[in-house]
Order: structure tokens, then sequence, then C-alpha cells
């Protein structure tokens, strides 16, 4: 099982395909099986790597809080690890948060950067939806929180498909890495702090916004306004699109994160 440690955790990560690097960086309670329908894509034009973040999957969980600027160093240091010095970076949700940490820090190792479904900065109702949800995870059963997480990323059309979904769940439940729920109120402590409004005008990178219209989780005009604090930004929104536009709508999802790096990498400095 490949890890690398990083900041005193034990990083699981993969790497998949050949060509220009592609760093992936999922969100909230999500591994590496999150990224199932990207690979066949990304690993077609790219190196892929794609890894769980501390706190899920099979990476170490940690013994006590943390910012999303640590999540943001532990994916430098296993690209490091991997003498990846600079590459295309996606992150989706939390993922996107991270993203936006590692872009500010070291805005030269990064060739483009993509941010789907995520937010700018925290504020009280963040930190307030964080106490209230963390809390109230420790009292759920872990069908009761797989149940919860579907509803929340998944659009009331796509339910119809009971066979789809029953397969899904069928799938989340039967991970052999459950994340517990004080590794999941971890992660979402630190989501409800991220803060970087104010420095994202900072970005001159070549980059990607994406959201989606249906999101009820990461509302779309939380999407727009990532996009209208990075000067130069290219803002798409999946129309009807919930929040798990990676695993619903995985073939538009694909090709929007693909055609904007190959459109950006051709073209001149």
């Amino acid at each position: 099982m490949p890890t690398i440690e990083a900041n005193g955790q034990n990083i699981y990560y993969e790497v998949h395909g050949q060509g220009e690097p592609l760093v992936c960086v999922m969100g909230l309670a999500a591994d590496t099986l999150a990224w199932t329908l990207q690979l066949p894509a990304f690993s077609e034009r790219h190196k892929t790597v794609i890894f769980d973040n501390r706190d899920v999957g099979r990476s170490s969980q940690a013994t006590e809080s943390y910012e999303i600027a640590d999540l943001a160093q532990d994916t430098f240091a296993l690209a490091d690890a991997l003498d990846i010095d600079s590459f295309h970076l996606l992150g989706v949700s939390m993922g996107g948060a991270i993203a936006q940490e590692m872009a500010l820090a070291a805005p030269e190792r990064i060739r483009t950067l993509t941010l789907a479904v995520t937010w700018a900065t925290g504020a009280r109702w963040n930190r307030t939806l964080s106490s209230v949800w963390g809390a109230r995870v420790h009292r759920m059963s872990r069908e009761e929180r797989v149940d919860e997480m579907m509803l929340l990323s998944f659009s009331d059309t796509f339910f119809e498909n009971a066979e789809v979904i029953a397969m899904l769940r069928e799938m989340m439940l039967e991970n052999p890495n459950p994340q517990p729920a004080e590794a999941f109120a971890r992660q979402l402590d630190a989501a409800s702090r991220h803060s970087a409004a104010e420095r994202l005008g900072e970005l001159s990178m070549p980059t990607h916004v994406i959201g989606a219209e249906y999101d009820i989780l990461v509302p779309v005009w939380k999407s727009r306004e990532v996009a209208a604090l990075i000067p130069g930004s290219q803002l798409t929104v999946l129309e009807a699109c919930p929040h798990g536009l990676n695993v619903e709508r995985a073939e538009e999802f694909n090709r929007a994160v693909l055609d904007f790096i190959a459109e950006r990498a051709a073209a001149p400095a």
C-alpha cells in the first residue's frame, strides 16, 4: 500500500497514467474511491495523482484539530515525494478549499487551477453548521450517515434510478475503510474555518471554477463568488446538477475539467 509521511500523517496515494501531472484533491468524507469515474478519462491524458486526505480512507487519522492549510501542506508533501515540481490542480468541495490554499502558498507550482463546487470563505453560519452537524454525526449509525450524504450529494431525479442508488449505497457501506464520526467532525471543523476570500485576488494562474446549479450542500452562488474573486477565471455552471457532479454527471464533469486544462496548456504564455 503506497503511503508517504507528511506532517506526522501517513497519506495513502495512487498514481495512474502518463503525461503532464494532475493532482486531484477530494472533499469531505470521501476517499480515492470517489475518483472512480474520473480515472479512465484523466489517466488517458495525464499522470493522475489521487490520495486520501488525513482522517479518511487508508490515510492515518489525526489526533487533534487542524486547518485547511495543513491539508494543503500534506498535498505538497505528496507531490514532493513523487518529484512533481509543478502540476495541474483539481479540488472538489473541501478539496477546492485545499486547492485554494495551495495556489496561494505556492502559485509558481500550479499550472492550472480547477475549483469545483467549493467556497471562498467560512463565516459564523459555516462554523455553526459544523458544530451542529459534527455533534449530530456521533449519534447516527453508519447507514444513516451514508444515506444523509447521498441525499445531500445527488438530485431527486437521480434518486428515481433505484438500481443505481442501491448500488452506490452498497458500495459506500462496503468501503473497507469507513470514516469514523470523530474524523468526519475534524474534517468538517477545518472546512468551516476556511477563509481565502480576501486573498484570492492574488491568483494569476489559469483558473476554472465549476459550479452545480442544483447543489444544496455548496450552493451555486458560492461558486460564482469564487470566480468573481479570482481575476480572469472562467466559470462553468453545470445545469440541473447536484453537488456530487463527479458521480451523477461524470462525463460532463470530466470533459469540463480536461478541456479547460488542454486549452490553457496549449495557449501561449
